[in-house]
Formats: structure tokens, C-alpha cells, sequence
């Protein structure tokens, strides 16, 4: 202590430089200039979009200290003119916009793939890696959004928040490598983070909450879209009453294609009361002129999804699909599917594992009760379902439906007191059904038999332990095996 109170100016420079070099004074951001330096007021009420348009024309690190900064228009950041561009606050900053538009439009120029060898020099040189960290976007007109991004590599978005906007996060045109993390998207009329028939390859969504925004949290429509990861977010009620049917995460390749998504760890709810809500929509047509000349159509069906380790509840259907190819959905927790826990249409090589959609009675509160919950395949083929566990399915003609479905396997899993059949096959081919439990066995059960097969041919019922025993037509299946208490 001795030299610091002998030398107490140079002993504090010194302190001071070792405290930086430690990391505790690196939140502040290094070389930033401050938009106050160009006059932004930042009182809520004088028009800052000017002197904002001038900070962000300099390029550089853009800091935006305490305060309300109020736009009337669009802050563009042409990357290619201003070079590297990043906005930062400390989470005392306000951007409310109250124009028509992105509060922040990113535009690039690039246009190629990831690939390196797709690079011009200046995207390298001048636009990479566009950043927004630590502000609030607030919309305070009917069409504001909050950032939209065209054009761009590595666009990273975090520790932001957007709310009362029209889209929280737009994307748009081309894009390559998006990160958006840690970050609250919230009460938005559109969208939370909108891939709108975009060409996007590699983005990740982490850590977020996206929640109360009507048209969809996370939404891809169109466009040519892949690699797209959702991990351990909370998504919820991303949907209205009164808005057309959407989902908290909704892929539709009408138009385009969407494929390659992983939705990982996420708490994904609300609300039921919303027309045909859905946790997760997959709307897999798309189209591709290109694929004519390779495969003879231009229509396909858009998948490579992984749907695992997530929590799934209270909406109309928790999982729909539609269309797709190649969908799988393992671990995941299924309740309160207000008419179905999933629903599978028109569907190929759709793999569902050990879930389990179950009835818990702690969640018997409200209209709870109208939830039925039950899984049901049409005209779907190519499918294997595996240690599925599904318990409390109610006023349902089954607690298992398929129809007209094709070449499916069913192994090993388990129904448990679930009004009607356990299991439903209704014109139904070449399908097996082996080593399942299938039984109700509540007081008030409505006489029925645990597995039914109607219309259909050349299916094989093997090894099954049936409660209530079977109800088989002639010709529709072999059986072997099966253990009836009935």
C-alpha cells in the first residue's frame, strides 16, 4: 500500500489500466461515438433521426447512452458506403420509432453462399458482422418494425429488446449467418423474427424470449431457407383471437422451400383460444423450378427437422404437419392440445420416438378439461412410431388414429385409459403393430376394444398386451401373439 499513497496519481492510472485490462471496464465500449456528439437530445420528444442518419454514416461503434431517442424515419446503414457498423447501449437506451418501417434497416451486398470462395473482397472488407447489443426498440406507429437486415453477413443481434412493434426482427432479400441471442421480443401485431421469402442459409436463434407477438413468433414463409437452429427459448402466445391461423414457430414453404431446422430445449404455449393455434406448424409443399429437369417436378415436400427436449402445451394442436419429409420428434413433453397433441397429414418418413403427451391432473383447472389431446396420421406413409407414451386421451375416436396411411411401423409403446381404442386403423396397408399396451382401465370406461383395424390390407398385429381385446376385420390383418384379458 505503501507506493499508492506515496505516488496516489501515477498509482491510479495504473490501478485503473489493470482493471481494464481485467476485463472490468470492458462493457464500455472502446472508440464509440456517442450519437449525443452528433445532437441527438434523447429526451423522448425532439426528432433524433437526423443526427442518428449522420453517426451511423461514419460507421463504426454507434453508442446510444441513457435516454429516449425518437425516429420519425428509417436509419439506413449502407454497410458497403459507411464500412463496419455496430449499435450498442447498456440497456438504458430507447429507440422508439414512430414511422413507417424499421426503426434500422442493415443493408449489404452480398450474394453469394457461406462458402468462402463466394466472397467479393469488400463484404470482408467493409460489412461484416453488423451488430446490435443492448437497446430497446419501441414501435410507436402502426407499421414500425424494429431491424431489418437484407443483403448482410453475419448479422448479430443481442441483449436487445423490441416490443409494440409491427415485425420484431425482419429478414429480407439474402442474408448469410444470423445469430440472435439472449434477447425479448415481445407484444409485436406481426411477427417476432420473420424469415420473409428470404434466402437465408445458417441462422441461430438462442436463449430468447419471444412471446405476445399475433402473427407468430418465429415465422419462415417462402424463400429458400435453410439451417436454421431454435434453441432453449421460451415462445409463447404468439398468436390472437381475432388473426388468422399462425403458430409460436411456423415453417411454410409455399413458394419456396424451408428445410434442415433443429427446435431444441425450448418451453413452447399458448393459447388456445386462438383459431387453429398451433407450438409448431410445418406447412412442408414447396416449390423449386430448378428440381424439374433433376426429379421431373417442381413440387416437393420440405423437412430434415428435428424436433427434440421440448416443452409443448395449450393450443389447438401442439404439433401439425403437413406435407413434410422427414420430421423428427423425440423427448418432447405434450399437453392440453385442445384437438390433437399431433396431427400429421400428407406426410413421408416421419419419426416419432419416446414423447409423452400425457393428462397430468395438477393442470386440471378452467376449460382445461376440453383439451383431448391424441394423435392422428392421414394419408401419410413411410412412418415409424417407437416407445410413444400417450395417457388421458379424451372424446376422441381413438386415442392412436391412422388413415389411409401406408407402411408404417409401430413398436413398443404404451396407451393408458383413454376413451375409445387405444389404437385406430382405418384403410390402413402393409403395416405392423408390435409390442404395445393398450389399456383402460378407469371404473366408468365405455365398453371398447384397445385396438381396432377396419378396411385396409396386409398389416401384421404381433405381441400386443390388449385390455380389452380387438376388434380385426377379415383380410385386413395377420395376427400373432396378442394377449387379450377381454
Amino acid at each position: 500500500m505503501m507506493p499508492c499513497l506515496r505516488f496516489p496519481v501515477r498509482c491510479s492510472f495504473f490501478l485503473a489500466a489493470v482493471a481494464f485490462g481485467t476485463g472490468l471496464f470492458a462493457s464500455l465500449p472502446a472508440r464509440a461515438a456517442a450519437v449525443a456528439t452528433f445532437g441527438a437530445k434523447g429526451d423522448g420528444t425532439a426528432d433524433d433521426t437526423d443526427a442518428i442518419q449522420r453517426a451511423v454514416d461514419e460507421g463504426g461503434s454507434v453508442h446510444f447512452g441513457r435516454g429516449t431517442y425518437r425516429l420519425t424515419r428509417t436509419i439506413k446503414i449502407d454497410l458497403d458506403r459507411s464500412g463496419f457498423v455496430s449499435l450498442s447501449g447498456d440497456g438504458t437506451a430507447r429507440v422508439e420509432m414512430a414511422g413507417a418501417g424499421p426503426a434500422f434497416h442493415f443493408l449489404g451486398t452480398h450474394a453469394g453462399s457461406a462458402e468462402p470462395t463466394q466472397f467479393k473482397p469488400n463484404v470482408w472488407a467493409r460489412q461484416r458482422t453488423p451488430m446490435v447489443e443492448g437497446l430497446e426498440i419501441v414501435g410507436a406507429h402502426p407499421e414500425a418494425d424494429g431491424i431489418e437486415a437484407s443483403g448482410t453477413m453475419q448479422l448479430t443481434i443481442a441483449r436487445t429488446v423490441l416490443r409494440e412493434l409491427r415485425h420484431g426482427i425482419h429478414l429480407t432479400v439474402r442474408n448469410r449467418n444470423v445469430l440472435i441471442a439472449d434477447s425479448h421480443i415481445y407484444h409485436c401485431r406481426g411477427i417476432g423474427i420473420f424469415y420473409d421469402q428470404v434466402n437465408l442459409h445458417q441462422s441461430n436463434i438462442t436463449g430468447s424470449h419471444i412471446s405476445y407477438c399475433a402473427g407468430g413468433g418465429v415465422v419462415s414463409r417462402g424463400g429458400n431457407v435453410r439451417n436454421v437452429h431454435i434453441g432453449s427459448c421460451d415462445i409463447e402466445s404468439n398468436m390472437a383471437k381475432d388473426a388468422p391461423a399462425t403458430a409460436n414457430i411456423l415453417l411454410d414453404s409455399t413458394g419456396g422451400c424451408i428445410g434442415e431446422v433443429a427446435i431444441t430445449g425450448c418451453t413452447i404455449q399458448h393459447n388456445s383460444p386462438s383459431p387453429d393455434s398451433a407450438n409448431i406448424r410445418i406447412l412442408g409443399q414447396g416449390d423449386e423450378p430448378s428440381l424439374r429437369a433433376r426429379i421431373g417436378t417442381t413440387v416437393t415436400q420440405e423437412g430434415h427437422v428435428t424436433i427434440t427436449g421440448n416443452v409443448l402445451s395449450d393450443v389447438q394442436v401442439n404439433v401439425h404437419l403437413r406435407n413434410a419429409r422427414g420430421v423428427t420428434l423425440t423427448g418432447n413433453t405434450f399437453w392440453m392440445g385442445y384437438q390433437h397433441d399431433l396431427l400429421v397429414e400428407d406426410s413421408v418418413a416421419i419419426v416419432v420416438g419416446p414423447n409423452n403427451l400425457d393428462r397430468n391432473p395438477r393442470y386440471n383447472y378452467g376449460n382445461t378439461r376440453e383439451a383431448r389431446g391424441g394423435v392422428v396420421f392421414r394419408r401419410s406413409r413411410d412412418c415409424t412410431i417407437t416407445g410413444l407414451h400417450v395417457s388421458g386421451v379424451e372424446r376422441q375416436p381413438a386415442a392412436i388414429v391412422l388413415e389411409g396411411c401406408d407402411r408404417f411401423n409401430l413398436g413398443n409403446g404404451t396407451v393408458l385409459d383413454s376413451d375409445g381404442p387405444g389404437l385406430l386403423l382405418r384403410d390402413t396397408t402393409r403395416t405392423r403393430i408390435g409390442g404395445w399396451v393398450l389399456r383402460d382401465d378407469r371404473a366408468q370406461r365405455a365398453p371398447a376394444p384397445s385396438l381396432v383395424v377396419t378396411g385396409g390390407r396386409d398389416n401384421w398385429v404381433l405381441h400386443n398386451f390388449l385390455a380389452h381385446g380387438q376388434d380385426v376385420g377379415p383380410g385386413t390383418a395377420v395376427l400373432e401373439g396378442n394377449r387379450s384379458e377381454r
